[in-house]
């Protein structure tokens, strides 16, 4: 398996997170297009009732709330990895920006149970997403713990 070594791996995962907040930003612009591509689709192969009227603005505002919880998710990504860089892992700055991050991820997850009232596959994602986000409290946990390990540790030193 390939292996890079930790600094440039830091550097591969800062810049990637840049480039996908530059790809949310362009999202937001399309947003009400993919939101009436998304709705189409349903509405063509939908069982149920059509989307239509007040349902399209739902959604759209859900979209968008989506997106702004998910750039908010990678600028706390983004931070937490400069922390990284500097050598800032086991500190209590650090575990809050992975709280907020799994917060976020917990918040995802239900914004997209509600639009999964719309479009069923929503729920399969909030599922994912909630499991990531609950991951990521155990890891949250992982850290405050060994940060309050290392600061009896820099006491009794």
């Amino acid at each position: 398996m390939l292996k890079i070594q930790s600094k440039h791996s830091i550097s591969l995962s800062i810049i990637l997170s840049v480039v996908f907040l530059a790809v949310c930003g362009f999202f937001a612009f399309i947003m009400p297009n993919l939101v009436d591509i998304l709705i189409n689709a349903s509405n063509s192969v939908s069982k149920h009732g059509l989307i239509t009227g007040i349902d399209r603005t739902v959604i759209l505002s859900m979209a968008y709330v989506a997106l702004l919880v998910v750039i908010l998710t990678d600028i706390l990504l983004l931070l937490l990895l400069l922390r990284v860089r500097s050598g800032l892992i086991f500190t209590s700055a650090s575990v809050s920006l992975i709280r907020g991050v799994s917060w976020c991820l917990l918040s995802l997850g239900a914004i997209f149970v509600g639009l999964g009232i719309f479009f069923l596959l929503c729920f399969a994602v909030a599922f994912v997403v909630v499991l990531v986000g609950l991951c990521l409290r155990v890891v949250k946990n992982v850290i405050e713990q060994a940060n309050e390990i290392k600061s009896e540790n820099d006491l009794t030193v």
